[in-house]
């Protein structure tokens, strides 16, 4: 019957059914990377519990893997990131609007999560676009945003945070980069902002309170309902989403239950901006959005 590909927004978001995630043939591999692409998150349900060398096989089809510097992984899998809240936590992972590991050199291109242990309510996780953020700017914005740099650090954020689970950061050195403010992606040649509150710190060529209040502006114009997909788990169920255009929060709604799966991240490339490259049909639906917050 080959995969259904069911937008689940006309902004961000698609459920793919009809694909086994460990026997893909090429065509609905290709079929499932178009489909990031355009819809920059994508959902598969009723699938099963994926041993930890399925995932990262299919995973690897997207690119290299890559490591997370700061948090435990799985013995003999270091790829595999294992998130884990429960009752005891004194953190759980993605508890606010971030892009993953965005204070790396060359940042995750994507994420795939897997879901074992769910709460027996609670725990969604909210997606949103940046090429909305983006498009949805006044052109005059848009403009002076792309000369601009942003510092991303993660000392802060990464420093003790996985004591409790037997991690000894002491001597670890956390990275931290510098990357345009506006990125263009490589495949469909959007612009997106490319800043978040969970590690950007600073925009380099304003001073401390320009950067602030500039910043503060934006991170509230990204978290626009608008521009948002909400996405209800189910048991096994999967999340693939491109980090290079979009954020998310994964809701801490339901201590003290538990909510457990494993994480695989995908290798990027270092962000870039190319000012030639032209929008696609999809940035419509942001131009009405923007015309929308006018009226």
């Amino acid at each position: 019957m080959g995969i259904n590909v069911e937008p689940l927004s006309p902004v961000i978001g698609a459920q793919i059914s009809g694909a086994n995630l460990s026997q893909l043939g090429e065509a609905d591999f290709a079929a499932i990377e178009q489909a990031l692409v355009d819809h920059q998150v994508i959902f598969f349900r009723d699938q099963p519990e994926l041993a930890p060398e399925t995932q990262i096989a299919f995973a690897e089809r997207f690119g290299p893997l890559h490591t997370h510097p700061a948090a435990p992984h799985l013995e003999d899998h270091p790829a595999v990131f294992v998130i884990h809240a429960h009752k005891d936590s004194k953190v759980a992972n993605g508890n606010g609007w971030h892009t993953d590991v965005s204070c790396d050199e060359e940042p995750p291109l994507g994420t795939l999560l897997q879901l074992h242990t769910l709460p027996g309510s609670g725990g969604d996780t909210l997606f949103a676009s940046m090429f909305a953020a983006f498009e949805t700017l006044s052109p005059k914005l848009q403009e002076f945003l792309a000369t601009l740099t942003a510092t991303h650090e993660s000392e802060h954020v990464y420093r003790g945070r996985y004591a409790d689970r037997g991690v000894d950061d002491n001597d670890k050195v956390y990275p931290s980069a510098v990357h345009p403010v506006v990125r263009t992606h490589p495949r469909s040649s959007r612009q997106a902002l490319y800043v978040n509150p969970g590690f950007t710190t600073r925009i380099n060529e304003l001073s401390h309170d320009e950067s602030r209040a500039l910043l503060d502006f934006l991170f509230r114009h990204q978290q626009r309902n608008e521009f948002q997909v909400r996405f209800r788990w189910s048991s096994n169920a999967i999340a693939l989403w491109d980090n290079r255009c979009t954020q998310h929060f994964a809701l801490w709604d339901y201590w003290p239950e538990e909510r457990k799966g494993h994480r695989v991240t995908i290798k990027g490339e270092r962000p870039g901006y190319d000012p030639t490259a032209r929008p696609s049909a999809k940035s419509s639906t942001c131009e009405n959005l923007h015309l929308s917050r006018q009226l």
